[in-house]
């Protein structure tokens, strides 16, 4: 017998979205199908109950895909099948995984699989603002250990006026183009495309996206409770020694930051680090070693990444800009932080991505680039002359 479950999250135009659970993929995880208009999405999630030996990582997958049966075709040629992933379904891949990754808890490392199937598509509708929320409600239903819910949402700028998750037809006429990731507090990852924009109207953008996510994110809450998943499995992936863990660091800690910081070469810093963990290691028995060996490794690598974020020994590009030195997007910027870029030939790119470690690396989108404004919600912009883009 069927239980079907559904939530229905009004936009508040007109149009409506609906997460239902119960009806299709019940052996996964859990599986949602995303319902907007006469668009649909299948969205199913499975994990391993145990992680696999030696795994000290998040190996999670998503995968996207348009399927031609999504709009009453099949695929031509001589194989009659569907071909891999397109560009575009890679990147909507990229955009749910942004989102999601951060968001597992730091010592789970089963292996997570998420798959986003497009059922059904009207062509007015675009389907992958809606992958994301359809991912993050497939988590909500499950068992599985997540820091959630999340959602994403496009917000397209049309005469003015902002609209969540706009038809193609009204996002040919649009000036702003934004995919906005955010749980209910945080924002988690921004994208978009537009004109040249006033930073007070792209924070308007930010905030009209981050108020519809919140709902979409209440909504998934309530689905989690019906079908009684509001409970997650229980798991242990990590063996930690606390005490452990504090000695590496304070004894590990100030020669790796006095390494990070001398400004030697690659390989001669290695080499450094690794003398440093290796005399750390000295102080225990080979059977000590034999049980506590991982967990030194796992700590120490912390305390190496933590004394290199900080400083970031690489060579800087900046450039001098009044009596302040900036430096360039390329660098590792503060959460939060907006890179916009303009290209000669077309309008302004931005992009932000955050992470759970408040840390991000913004890439050069455009490296014909004219002009390069750094904005934050922390300070006030900063401008880089072309030659630092």
């Amino acid at each position: 017998m069927l239980n079907v479950v559904s939530k229905t999250i009004d936009l508040g135009d007109g149009r409506s979205i609906k997460i239902e659970t119960g009806k299709l993929a019940k052996q996964a995880d859990g599986a949602v199908t995303v319902t907007m208009g006469n668009t649909v999405l299948l969205a199913t999630v499975c994990a391993a109950k145990n992680a696999n030996p030696g795994c000290d990582f998040m190996p999670l997958q998503v995968e996207y895909k348009e399927k031609y049966s999504a709009i009453g075709r099949f695929p031509g040629g001589f194989t009659r099948r569907e071909g891999k992933a397109s560009d575009y379904e890679i990147l909507t891949c990229r955009l749910v995984d942004r989102a999601l990754r951060p968001l597992f808890p730091d010592n789970y490392h089963a292996e997570v699989f998420v798959n986003v199937i497009l059922f059904s598509a009207d062509g007015e509708d675009m389907p992958d603002a809606l992958a994301g929320l359809a991912a993050s409600a497939a988590l909500a239903v499950s068992d599985i250990p997540f820091n959630g819910p999340i959602s994403e949402v496009r917000v397209a700028r049309v005469d003015g006026r902002f609209i969540v998750n706009p038809t193609f037809e009204q996002l040919e006429r649009a000036d702003i183009d934004l995919m906005v990731g955010a749980t209910m507090d945080n924002i988690m990852m921004v994208e978009g495309e537009m004109d040249e924009v006033q930073e007070s109207e792209m924070l308007e953008g930010i905030r009209v996206a981050h108020e519809a996510i919140k709902v979409q994110c209440k909504a998934q809450l309530e689905l989690s409770e019906a079908v009684g998943k509001l409970q997650k499995r229980e798991y242990c992936h990590e063996v930690n020694d606390e005490d452990l863990r504090k000695k590496v660091h304070d004894e590990c800690y100030a020669r790796a930051y006095e390494v990070a910081t001398s400004g030697t070469g690659k390989h001669e810093r290695g080499e450094a680090f690794e003398k440093i963990v290796e005399e750390f290691k000295a102080q225990y028995t080979e059977e000590e070693l034999t049980e506590k060996g991982e967990m030194i490794a796992r700590y120490y690598h912390d305390v190496e990444k933590e004394a290199n974020v900080w400083t970031d020994a690489r060579p800087q590009r900046s450039v001098p800009y009044g009596s302040k030195q900036t430096a360039c997007p390329a660098r590792m910027v503060q959460l939060f932080s907006l890179v916009v870029r303009r290209s000669p030939s077309r309008p302004l790119l931005s992009e932000q991505r955050a992470t759970k470690s408040s840390w991000t690396t913004c890439s050069t989108i455009r490296r014909n680039a004219s002009c390069c404004t750094t904005t934050s919600l922390l300070s006030p912009p900063v401008k880089l002359a072309p030659s630092a883009v």
